[in-house]
């Protein structure tokens, strides 16, 4: 799974731009974000029952915490934000890159100072190679 679970995220990644960026734009961004969880929910709710949890139903949605809502609302903000930006503009080859960069440098700060993950020289490295790529490709 190391490696097909980033399999499923370059596809979901290339599907979910190409959705972004074809969505036309008299679409109410609202209306195609409801449209688009409702979809989810249904995928959902079908792998929850495929996936037979070992304690039921129930009790898996026992298990969940509040980070759950905390990513659905980091959902809603990362897919309006992809909509909104390539609405503004934005190339399909630029915006996950560039953002994605930024997000990178960031979580590695994060994962030192919260996370206590190691900051070694090759990550240094590492952001300085991504911060001249984000001259380079804005450019």
């Amino acid at each position: 799974m190391y490696v097909g679970s980033i399999a499923i995220i370059v596809f979901a990644n290339i599907l979910y731009n190409i959705a972004q960026k074809s969505m036309p734009a008299k679409v109410n961004p609202f209306a195609a974000l409801l449209v688009a969880y409702v979809a989810a929910a249904l995928l959902t709710t079908v792998l929850l029952f495929a996936s037979r949890p070992e304690a039921g139903i129930a009790q898996a949605f026992k298990t969940v915490h509040w980070q759950s809502i905390g990513l659905g609302f980091a959902i809603v903000g990362l897919e309006f934000g992809f909509l909104m930006a390539y609405r503004a503009g934005w190339n399909i080859s630029q915006c996950a890159l560039v953002s994605t960069i930024i997000l990178a440098m960031a979580l590695i700060a994060i994962g030192y100072f919260f996370y206590k993950e190691t900051f070694t020289l090759s990550k240094v490295a590492g952001m300085i190679l991504c911060l001249a790529g984000l001259i380079f490709i804005n450019r």
